[in-house]
């Protein structure tokens, strides 16, 4: 008999368990009809991947784009361009301040600002061009143009081409994503006053940079930019950074970024913007009010975080229900109030996260086909992709200490561990939060050059409902990084060997 993942069997646990919904269930290909099974109203990662899973389990589909290249504002103007700044410009910072450490001796290092940006360009272009070949091997067809409901089952597309089409189907999901949220009194014209697109594009390294929120994008291109040679300041209306980080973490982190020459101005409210003249100026003043304050830059980015994309959907047309702030409401299932009217992604509560975006679009093409689906939100990792990166999974400190459990944690510093010692970049540590009783993970925080790609062995132990010293005593190779999560894992239940 095959064996069926944990996963799996959660999953159909949870799928026979929830028989208060009824939701459109079609199953092989609509032949000799114009009909799609699944129509979905977005390429980006929730949107693509969901197009893909529904031909691969014999849906007819059909995949609705209106940027003309696919994957979002994650892969066009969010993500990967700013993951291949991040990395030409830690490239830079590096041989401009560390290559001599190691006894690699370069006579000159210059910024070629338009070849960075060619870089980017390609390695977006070739990503898009890929995903847009992946459509086509799955027989998925796509359509480019900007989707509007007609009907819950009729989709009216304008066509980038300037004609116009009727796109029909049996379900149908919306994956539109989001936008960026925009200040009061803030008009963002991505030239003086930019948001993350436009950072993503400056044609020259600005003077000064002020950024306006410090959450994970604003501290990323502020990194960029930053290391290039900006005078980098954040202004933050709450009193600390990321507030969704563990605490003991984000000190850490902020200290870091501080040393990388970042300036933060905390609890600080933007109150105008003037653009007249060369530069813009600030004028700002406490969170809770007080004497103002100016502040001059050459480029200001607001960062402020982002808010759901349904503009133009004509979701009112066909009764589709919304919160406040403009999220469609859906069940466990993804579907909204309208039957065959399917969400995912940005447009949903949840964490604004392309993958956890593509774990929606896959669960919920499962559950129109029939099969069971599940994302846990509580096990979705967060990455911070700065230098040293910061990553997490499940609770913060504080949010098991609000929740009453009795708890224990472990720590180890980065300056204990030898691959980080051998390689010279050993700023950071791992803490591991475990049930006092049951020594059951709880959350694990990671600060760490590729943070992003140690947490996953985390992400894995929390799914399976492992203890710390389950990690403990799984063998590391050596010397790894990886070995600080194995001694963080010590410490949490017995003691680190290293310190």
């Amino acid at each position: 008999m095959a064996m069926v993942s944990l996963a799996r069997r959660r999953a159909a646990t949870l799928f026979a368990s929830s028989s208060n919904y009824s939701f459109n269930v079609t199953r092989g290909f609509s032949s000799g009809s114009d009909e799609n099974d699944v129509v979905v109203i977005g390429g980006g990662p929730g949107g693509y991947v969901a197009a893909i899973k529904a031909a691969q389990l014999g849906l007819k589909t059909t995949c609705i784009e209106k940027r003309g290249t696919l994957g979002g504002t994650c892969l066009n103007v969010g993500c990967i361009p700013s993951k291949a700044l991040l990395h030409s410009s830690h490239m830079y910072h590096e041989a401009k301040h560390s290559f001599a450490n190691h006894g690699v001796k370069v006579a000159s290092v210059e910024v070629d600002l338009p070849a960075m940006m060619a870089q980017k360009d390609k390695a977006v272009g070739n990503l898009t061009k890929g995903i847009e070949g992946l459509l086509k091997k799955n027989k998925v067809t796509y359509v480019k143009g900007y989707g509007k409901f007609l009907s819950p089952t009729e989709i009216s597309v304008d066509t980038l081409d300037g004609g116009n089409t009727v796109v029909k189907g049996k379900n149908i999901i919306i994956a539109t994503g989001s936008d960026v949220k925009s200040l009061p009194g803030i008009t963002i014209d991505e030239e003086k006053i930019v948001s993350s697109t436009g950072a993503l594009a400056l044609k020259e390294i600005p003077k000064k940079l002020i950024v306006i929120g410090a959450g994970y994008i604003g501290l990323e291109m502020g990194s960029v930019w930053g290391r290039l040679g900006s005078e980098v300041t954040v202004v933050e209306f709450a009193s600390e950074i990321v507030p969704t980080m563990d605490g003991e973490v984000r000190k850490q982190f902020k200290r870091s970024l501080e040393k990388q020459k970042m300036k933060f101005m905390l609890n600080t409210k933007v109150v105008s913007v003037d653009t007249a003249g060369n530069g813009v100026k600030l004028t700002l003043e406490p969170s809770a009010g007080g004497e103002q304050t100016t502040l001059e830059a050459d480029v200001v980015l607001v960062s402020a975080g982002r808010t759901p994309f349904t503009a133009g959907l004509q979701l009112d047309k066909i009764g589709v229900e919304t919160d406040k702030v403009g999220r469609i409401l859906v069940d466990k299932r993804f579907t909204s109030n309208v039957p065959g009217v399917f969400a995912i992604g940005d447009v949903i509560p949840g964490p604004m996260l392309a993958h956890k975006a593509e774990e929606d679009g896959v669960a919920c093409v499962e559950f129109i086909a029939g099969k069971e689906g599940h994302v846990d939100y509580d096990l979705v990792p967060g990455v911070v992709y700065t230098h040293p990166e910061v990553a997490s999974v499940g609770k913060t400190e504080e949010q098991v200490k609000a929740l009453g459990v009795e708890y224990r944690v472990g720590k180890f510093p980065l300056l204990a561990n030898s691959r980080a010692k051998a390689i010279d970049d050993a700023e950071g540590l791992v803490k591991i939060l475990a049930d006092k009783e049951t020594d059951k993970i709880l959350g694990v925080h990671i600060m760490a050059p590729n943070a992003g790609e140690l947490i996953h062995e985390a992400v894995l132990a929390l799914h399976y409902g492992a203890s710390s010293e389950d990690i403990a005593r799984t063998c590391h190779a050596h010397p790894t990084m990886s070995e600080a999560l194995k001694e963080a894992a010590m410490a949490t239940y017995d003691k680190p060997i290293h310190i």
